[in-house]
């Protein structure tokens, strides 16, 4: 069993990040640039922007974090986004989700630039992916794709089960294993008889949001398993949506939780940033 370690696996591309960084810092006369956008003080997304601060910091990149009180309106922080969309010097941008209930995500997230679209998750990234053309990925699967290639897992005519079918993970997962020419089935809550589709994958992405729930039984001996949930045990500690200590008797390839997918996401964020400096120079 080849237990996929997503903290060694990020550290290598963020060191490819920032060796790249320094070569486009050259062209560009300036550090390529995120901004991000945090609007409240929700604890765990305030967690993960400090977090992506450090990593800029890591790679040799600026950051630049709008820090906004969560009675911010719509239309202020898209006038905020606006202004960063036309500055020259930001190359990336994106928003801390979830936003408070008053603020539509979907039209936040579209208002940002397709060129700076840092999470992969504007509309016309989407379509891009949709169809097969060059253009931002979403962090969260790009990261499952690296995890998979660096570990040597083939995904090449693969029978791939996906559970879960969200805009954020479970859908751009599916496409862009297909892509990749594995044969893709996506479950959800209304499938009936999960397991007897997971028995037959060589390679299963879950990201259902419940604790425990891809259970030994119900794993292909030797089957890739890639966990990307993140619940929280009654004492605190993390877990993932995998019985982890049963499956991994079973699978091939298994991520921990934490430590897996996790570390991945931000890495992503940073390379998405990286590409569009570069396309700006």
């Amino acid at each position: 069993m080849v237990l996929i370690d997503g903290k060694k696996i990020a550290g290598e591309i963020r060191k490819e990040i920032a060796d790249e960084v320094i070569e486009t810092e050259k062209k560009l006369g300036r550090k390529p640039c995120l901004a991000v956008i945090l609007v409240g003080n929700d604890y765990g997304s305030t967690l993960y922007v400090r977090n992506k601060e450090k990593a800029c910091e890591e790679v040799g990149m600026r950051s630049i974090v709008q820090r906004l009180p969560e009675e911010t309106t719509q239309q202020e922080l898209l006038d905020i986004i606006d202004g960063l969309n036309k500055k020259d010097d930001v190359d990336g941008i994106m928003v801390q989700l979830p936003l408070p209930k008053h603020i539509d995500e979907a039209t936040v997230v579209d208002a940002i630039s397709p060129k700076k679209d840092a999470d992969g998750l504007h509309t016309v990234s989407c379509g891009r992916l949709l169809q097969g053309k060059k253009g931002f990925l979403p962090c969260t699967p790009h990261g499952v794709i690296e995890l998979l290639d660096r570990s040597g897992c083939e995904i090449e005519g693969k029978n791939a089960v996906v559970i879960g079918r969200s805009n954020i993970v479970g859908k751009p997962v599916a496409l862009m294993l297909l892509a990749r020419n594995a044969t893709v089935t996506v479950c959800h809550s209304r499938t009936k008889d999960i397991g007897k589709i997971t028995r037959e994958a060589d390679i299963v992405v879950v990201a259902v949001g419940k604790a425990g729930f891809l259970t030994a039984d119900m794993v292909k001996p030797g089957a890739a398993v890639i966990d990307v949930g993140m619940n929280r045990k009654p004492d605190g500690k993390a877990t993932g949506d995998v019985d982890f200590e049963a499956v991994r008797e079973v699978a091939g390839y298994i991520t921990p939780v934490p430590g897996g997918v996790g570390p991945m996401t931000i890495t992503m964020l940073l390379y998405n940033t990286l590409e569009s400096a570069k396309n700006n120079g």
